[in-house]
């Protein structure tokens, strides 16, 4: 069974990214989905040379290195991504290996603004070249006006949504699968 990590962007629990990620979970179908926790420490080198890598960040390096594929959902923030997301990537950058290395990597987005997030998958594709994941080039999921996009049940309401992310989904299985 193959493991997929999702890693929201948002720290708000009923952020719009969490319901983009829970429908791209069942888009992509069976398999063991662990979602990662972004609530580390802000990066600081004093105190990792102080302290070493927290836990919390070398947890979350783990579930990079032991998932098959990776779901990276982000809100868009000053037209960027948010500082939670740039922090948890600073960090990972720190530890042992190379977590990201040749990982099926999926960018989706929720945001308010009428783009969907557009700026931040871009901010964040930029961030990633370092990681070398194999990042998806599309179909771009971008979800606009986001606090209207779904049901109270946390559904897509749109259906050429649910469709890109089905095809995205799809690849990102595929990538998994045959590497």
């Amino acid at each position: 069974m193959l493991t997929l990590l999702g890693i929201p962007g948002a720290l708000r629990q009923a952020s719009t990214n969490r319901l983009l990620l829970a429908e791209a979970r069942r888009a992509f179908g069976d398999a063991h989905h662990t979602e990662a926790d972004l609530n580390l420490p802000l990066y600081d080198e004093d105190l990792e040379n102080s302290s070493g890598i927290p836990q919390s960040v070398q947890t979350l390096a783990d579930q990079i290195t032991a998932a098959d594929a990776v779901i990276i959902a982000t809100p868009e923030y000053n037209k960027s991504l948010p500082g939670v997301l740039k922090n948890a990537l600073d960090w990972v950058s720190r530890t042992k290996g190379s977590p990201f290395l040749n990982k099926p990597t999926a960018i989706i987005s929720a945001a308010d603004g009428r783009a969907g997030g557009d700026r931040a998958q871009f901010a964040l594709r930029l961030c990633l070249i370092a990681f070398r994941p194999r990042v998806l080039p599309g179909p771009e999921v971008m979800v606009a006006e986001s606090s209207h996009a779904f049901t109270p049940e946390g559904r897509l309401i749109d259906a050429r949504y649910t469709k890109a992310l089905t095809d995205l989904m799809a690849q990102l299985r595929a990538e998994a699968t045959h590497p």
